[in-house]
This record gives structure tokens, C-alpha cells and sequence, in this order.
């Protein structure tokens, strides 16, 4: 069942250094559980910036549909694609692998993150 997005959302952003610019972020919430999310980065209509919208798009639709915020993180975490960059306790080595990272350090316990990708 397909959750329906409420009018009014609270929501953060983070900035996040990737090897095509710096990635924007926003996760918004209810209850504190991330709800949906918008990746941006670089210039409107780039290819990088279409590839950061559909990562954003297909998490909001799982976050949505029901699916568990570390199953969605089993899937983005280690994809690797261009320039890797340095990032708080971590390295970024793409824009899935960034959205995975925030959403693990903002959403999963200790043991969840240690558990093994599916």
C-alpha cells in the first residue's frame, strides 16, 4: 500500500561531496522516518543532475511502498562510479552510495549497519 504524501512535511538537508560536485540532500519525514527524498546536484536538465533525481525518485517510491529503510541502504551502499571523495567517518564513491550513507547514519542502530548486503 502506497503511502499518500501528506500537504506539509518537515524535512533537512544535507550536503554531501561527490566526485561530480557537491550533492544536495533533502529527506523529508513523518514520525521521524524518512518519507521522501530529493537528490540535487549541479545545473538543471545535466545528466549527472538526472541520474541524482531518479536515485531520489526510486527511494521516495520505496519509502512510500513500505520497504525498510535498511533494505533500501543494502542496495545503495558500495556502488561505486567516478572519483571517490572523503566524507565525515566514511568515503563517498557515488551518488547512490551518498543517499545510502546518509540514510544509514541518520535512520539505522548500530547493529543494523553492520548487517551484510543482500
Amino acid at each position: 500500500m502506497k503511502l499518500e504524501r501528506p500537504e506539509v512535511l518537515g524535512s533537512f538537508t544535507t550536503k554531501v561531496p561527490t566526485g561530480f560536485g557537491s550533492l544536495y540532500i533533502t529527506i523529508s519525514e513523518i514520525d521521524n522516518k524518512p518519507f521522501e527524498v530529493f537528490c540535487t546536484i549541479g545545473k538543471s536538465g545535466g545528466s549527472i543532475m538526472a541520474k541524482a533525481e531518479i536515485v531520489g525518485r526510486l527511494v521516495s517510491l520505496a519509502l512510500r511502498s513500505g520497504i525498510e529503510v535498511k533494505d533500501i541502504v543494502a542496495q545503495l551502499i558500495d556502488i561505486a562510479g567516478g572519483e571517490q571523495m572523503p566524507w565525515k567517518d566514511t568515503v563517498i564513491k557515488s551518488i547512490p552510495d551518498a543517499l545510502g550513507k546518509v540514510l544509514q547514519k541518520k535512520y539505522l542502530k548500530p547493529q543494523e549497519k553492520k548487517e551484510d548486503k543482500l
